[in-house]
């Protein structure tokens, strides 16, 4: 049993504009951006945390 009847034609997802596939992608890079600076940030305060107050007064 063929998958596509010869007869049907498979339409694909219309092809968007320029300037729409652009915003798209600006909008997704900036989410990106933003998961990983959030990422650098709570390993950050997490460094900090687990380290405690007593790092500053180490012996040198």
């Amino acid at each position: 049993m063929p998958l596509a009847s010869p007869d049907r034609k498979q339409t694909s997802a219309p092809e968007m504009p320029e300037y729409a596939r652009k915003r798209r992608q600006r909008v997704r890079s900036i989410a990106i951006a933003l998961a990983l600076g959030a990422t650098v940030l709570l390993f950050y305060a997490v460094t900090i945390i687990r380290l405690g107050s007593g790092v500053a007064q180490r012996p040198l």
